[in-house]
Formats: structure tokens, C-alpha cells, sequence
């Protein structure tokens, strides 16, 4: 294996997930006598750049298809996250009707909505049929691609040169991260900004939430290593922020190289120095990872059976790609749990890939009244809390496994 950067071949073991289906493959009921192709699911870290990394088995087109099943805006708090950010890019970087915004990874129109919304021009680059039909219904221009210098240059020659680029939750889901990063280079305006959002690294290690790690993240990402690589492509780096999504992000704020009216921020400073004390900046800093996810594996697996145990039924809410990668590492199969709740309509109906547990409407929960629901996209646990409420009625109570198998009273 070879760093998908620096092309070090000196990589070191961080995360042996075994074996599992892609995590947003779901599989169609008339499909279930047909086999799923399942996939190691391995993590290294390079031991010179130190940018973390799958070992890749299959093309970015297999996770990636045409039926793709994630769509951003099922999220309340998400699609509140993006009308927060537009207006604060807007303003701070005095974003109008003779701006242009190229968000990167558009998915449903989510975000792009909302630079709409203000009369800004703006166009989206999404791979995904699915989803890039979707933000069309919603009146949005989308170039049906993957993002890379090739498209960048296109887009330049049909006149998007950007003031503003979004990209979150991306950055993490290119195997080509140099030519990824190179392409904002060439998409952005002299002083145009780009700004990437993506889970961070050091959280990630911090609060075990090792069901971030599936196929579709080729990466996991620190401050140290996007920094090294942005220099490496054009780019640099000239503020952060943390936000709480996804157990904890940063926004990353990039500009051309040579670009003069972005100064330095020193919470990028700040950043750095808190990845070093967390020992990112070394490969020893790396270890002891896999104990902690084969120790929460146990505990939601001793979960289970104990349940079986005390006659207690198990349901769980949200068909998603973390919670995926938890029962497939788990072995959890349907029985164990009855059944997933999701909201995405393009998900009911459909069975979770390996587990094959069934996707079903939130009617389903009203009926069946399951003693413990187990909240699979533990990032969401507030607003789903809140909005399921109502399992107290009858007893019901939620559990979630990551960082720590808790029921929550």
C-alpha cells in the first residue's frame, strides 16, 4: 500500500475493521437471494505525512452510484447548519449579485438553497444521479461530476471562477485527495475563498468514534495532514473552526497560495499545537485505537443479548453509513434488531447492507412500541430525542453505543 498523498510506502496499522458491504449500499427485498460484495475495510496512517487512510479495494464509482441513498436534507439541525453558514460567508466575505459560489459535493441542494435564496449565482458539482436530481427539483444548476483540476478548469472556462467554495463532508471521500485539493486552486478567483468541512481526526481518536471508518471515507483528517497537503496543491490554509457536527469538525479555511488579502489566523496556530499535544504530530500517536473499537463492539453486543435475555425488543433509528459500519463489525444480523426507522423514503423498504435488517417508515415504531431503540447516527441523538419523545409513553428508552454504550433515562 501507498500513501494516497506523499506515496510513502511506510504505512502503519490503525484500524482492522474486517470485512464489510459498502456502507450506503442498501439492498432492494426482490435482491436478498442475490450475494453482496463485501470488502476489507483496513486503516493505516502514513507514517510521514500522517494523513490516515483506507487501503482501497474497489473504485470511488462503487460507492458512489447512481443510486445513492444519502440525502442531506432529512436532517432539521443540518439544513439550519447550512442556512447558518451562507449568511455568515455572505457577510464576511461580502458575498452579492455579482458573486458566485460552486459548492462542491451538492448532494440534495442542502446548502445551495440558501445562496439561491440571497440572489447569489451559484452552481453545484454532484457525482450522484440521485441525489444531483433532487437539487435540480429544486431549481439549482448541477454539473453531474466528480470534482478534480480536469472539472475545474472546465468550469473556469464556462465562466464559474469562485469567490466561494463549499465543500463539506467530501474532502474525506476522494481517493485522489491531491487532485482534489489542486482543482480549488484552479476554480477559485484570485482572492476567492474555500472553505472544507470534514469530521476531525483528533476527535475521532478522542471520543473512540471509530464508526466514522467506512469505504466511502478514504481519508481521516487532521489539521497537520490537510495543511501539509493544501501546500502541496496550491492552496493555503488561513483559518479553522470547530463545529460540533459529526462528533466534532473543522471548518477549514483556504485561499490561493499566493493570495494577498487573507491573513493568518491564529486559531490555526492554535489548531496545530492542539493536534501536537494529542500526539498527532508523531505515528505513536496513532496506537491504540483498534482496543477501543473491539471494546465497544463487545459491550453493545453483550447489550443485545441481554435484552434477548430479559424478553426486551430492540428496534433502531437511522439507516446510516456509522451505524452500518457498527453492526457489520458487531455481526449483528436482523433478529437481533427488528427494525430501523429512517425518514428518507428512499431508504423504506430497503434492507441495511449485511445486517439485512428492514428500513421502515416511523409508523412502524408507533406500532410495534420496541422497549429500546438504539440511536445509530449517535451525532443526531439530541434532535432525535426530542423529536421520538414519545417512546416514553410506553417504556421505550434510548441506547446509543459509541463512545459508550449508554441507556439514556
Amino acid at each position: 500500500m501507498t500513501c494516497r498523498h506523499c506515496g510513502s510506502q511506510r504505512m502503519r496499522p490503525f484500524l482492522d475493521l474486517g470485512t464489510a458491504p459498502p456502507s450506503n449500499s442498501y439492498v432492494k427485498p426482490e435482491d436478498l437471494a442475490k450475494p453482496e460484495l463485501w470488502y476489507p475495510l483496513v486503516i493505516r496512517v502514513c507514517e510521514d505525512c500522517l494523513l490516515v487512510q483506507t487501503e482501497d479495494f474497489a473504485s470511488r464509482e462503487t460507492f458512489f452510484s447512481h443510486d445513492y441513498a444519502y440525502f442531506s436534507s432529512f436532517s432539521s439541525s443540518w439544513l439550519a447548519h447550512a442556512k447558518s453558514y451562507v449568511e455568515t460567508m455572505a457577510d464576511r466575505f461580502g458575498l452579492g449579485e455579482a458573486s458566485k459560489v460552486v459548492e462542491i459535493a451538492a448532494n440534495d441542494g442542502y446548502l445551495l438553497q440558501y445562496v439561491k435564496a440571497r440572489g447569489i449565482a451559484c452552481l453545484g458539482v454532484e457525482p450522484t444521479a440521485s441525489t444531483a436530481r433532487a437539487a435540480r427539483e429544486k431549481g439549482l444548476d448541477v454539473v453531474e461530476n466528480f470534482f478534480g483540476v480536469a472539472l475545474a478548469q472546465k468550469l473556469v472556462a464556462d465562466g464559474w471562477s469562485a469567490d466561494l467554495t463549499a465543500a463539506n463532508n467530501v474532502l474525506a471521500h476522494v481517493p485522489d485527495i491531491n487532485d482534489f485539493v489542486a482543482g480549488f486552486a484552479h476554480l477559485l478567483k484570485p482572492e476567492g475563498v474555500a472553505t472544507f468541512e470534514f469530521p476531525h481526526l483528533m476527535n475521532m481518536i478522542a471520543e473512540n468514534q471509530f464508526d466514522t471508518v467506512y469505504h466511502e471515507h478514504f481519508s481521516y483528517l487532521s489539521l497537520l495532514a490537510v495543511e501539509r497537503i493544501f501546500a502541496a496543491n496550491g492552496l493555503a490554509v488561513f483559518d479553522v473552526e470547530t463545529t460540533p457536527w459529526h462528533g466534532g469538525s473543522l471548518r477549514v479555511f483556504a485561499c490561493r497560495a499566493y493570495a494577498a488579502t487573507h491573513a493568518r489566523s491564529p486559531a490555526v496556530a492554535a489548531m496545530l499545537e492542539r493536534e501536537r499535544q494529542a500526539g498527532l504530530d508523531s505515528p505513536d500517536g496513532y496506537d491504540g485505537f483498534q482496543a477501543k473499537a473491539v471494546k465497544v463492539r463487545d459491550d453493545f453486543l453483550a447489550f443485545l443479548i441481554d435484552c434477548n435475555r430479559q424478553g426486551l425488543s430492540v428496534a433502531a433509528y437511522g439507516a446510516a453509513a456509522k451505524g452500518n459500519t457498527l453492526l457489520n463489525f458487531a455481526g449483528v444480523k436482523a433478529g437481533q434488531i427488528a427494525f430501523v426507522v429512517d425518514k428518507n423514503p428512499a431508504k423504506q423498504d430497503m434492507l441495511l447492507p449485511g445486517s439485512r435488517i428492514p428500513i421502515v417508515s416511523e409508523e412502524l415504531l408507533k406500532l410495534h412500541k420496541p422497549d429500546r431503540l438504539v440511536i445509530l447516527p449517535w451525532n443526531l441523538t439530541a434532535e432525535i430525542k426530542q423529536q421520538l419523545s414519545y417512546i416514553a409513553d410506553w417504556g421505550g428508552k434510548f441506547v446509543t453505543a459509541v463512545p459508550i454504550l449508554t441507556v439514556h433515562r
